[in-house]
């Protein structure tokens, strides 16, 4: 997808409206010393109970966003409000109500994992609850393991404890900072059938992640973020409407030099010495297969044979990977 393109569906500002909002950023911004920019004025509203999934390359500013709604980095301008508080004068409130996981694993690897969950409850302040605790890490799959030395876990158990410890005190907004990064396929689906759990039970959910078919499939919104700014912000169904495409691969019986005239309303190109018609256009509301269809009859009109037609609607990484590349030069979602 070229920027001109990109460009012009992403004009419109995404605009929604927001029922019982959990979380509210509005002007965020965060300039380390020596003058990086990790946040520039980040607007972005949080639903109650949904699913978020924040994507972004490496350095967009995920973290960092993370640790400023946390208590963790102290933002250089802007506002957080959570549960309806400012979580700059009600930092310990807000803070009691969410849980993280962080990207880095962090605990006492010589430690019970059963005493280091129940820790971690306690440090919020709950009085201590061995019934809560067991079932928490039975909903991990890790009651068995509960007397075992954290050391002596797999990586992905690890991960695990790491997600017990963020629930042990009955968070409403969860964060997980890239949760299934060096989890095996198994420990990844086991672990988002928990978090679809979490969801149900009312949990509001936002995660980072750089397996993107993750977000397309569990995520309710996704936020795009780039160099510390919010590219877009929206539904699934909505962005794959207004930036997806459709990519057709003609394979040609014999080679053409260049598309012919009468075929200049397609968005076509050739490759492979010619070999191949290529089509890549559509806007995620269909146009792209009609497009295609009237295509291939065209084709057979003008006597161009082919023998094989192969076609592909855009994925959730396609649209992600082009935000990134070419990025719209005005905003695209107010994160509502």
């Amino acid at each position: 997808m070229d920027a001109t393109r990109l460009q012009k569906r992403c004009k419109q500002p995404f605009e929604a409206p927001v029922s019982d909002p959990i979380l509210d950023i509005r002007g965020l911004s965060k300039t380390y010393k020596g003058g990086t920019t990790a946040l520039a004025g980040v607007d972005l509203t949080i639903r109650k109970g949904e699913i978020f999934a924040l994507l972004g390359p490496n350095g967009a500013g995920k973290t960092t966003l993370i640790g400023a709604v946390c208590g963790l980095v102290r933002p250089s301008g802007g506002s957080i409000h959570a549960f309806g508080l400012d979580a700059t004068r009600h930092w310990r409130d807000v803070r009691r109500r969410i849980g993280l996981v962080p990207q880095e694993l962090t605990f006492d690897m010589f430690a019970q994992v059963e005493r280091s969950v129940a820790y971690s409850r306690g440090m919020f302040g709950l009085p201590p609850s061995r019934e809560r605790i067991e079932e928490v890490l039975r909903s991990l799959s890790l009651l068995d393991k509960r007397k075992a030395k954290i050391r002596e876990l797999s990586g992905g158990m690890k991960r695990r404890v790491m997600i017990a410890k963020a629930l042990a005190h009955d968070p409403e907004l969860l964060f997980l900072d890239e949760p299934t990064a060096g989890v095996d396929v198994e420990l990844r689906r086991d672990m988002w059938r928990q978090i679809d759990a979490l969801r149900a039970r009312g949990v509001t959910i936002i995660l980072t992640t750089h397996y993107i078919e993750e977000a397309e499939e569990m995520a309710d919104r996704v936020g795009v973020i780039d160099k510390g700014r919010i590219l877009l912000v929206d539904d699934k169904a909505a962005i794959m409407a207004r930036l997806g495409r459709t990519e057709a691969r003609i394979a040609l019986t014999q080679p053409l030099a260049e598309p012919p005239p009468s075929l200049g309303a397609f968005p076509l190109t050739l490759e492979e010495e010619g070999h191949v018609l290529v089509y890549r256009g559509g806007d995620g509301t269909g146009q792209g297969k009609r497009d295609i269809a009237e295509l291939a009859q065209a084709l057979t009109r003008l006597g161009i044979a082919f023998t094989r037609l192969d076609t592909r609607e855009s994925s959730l990484e396609d649209i992600f990977v082009d935000l990134v590349e070419s990025p719209p030069s005005t905003g695209t979602g107010t994160g509502a």
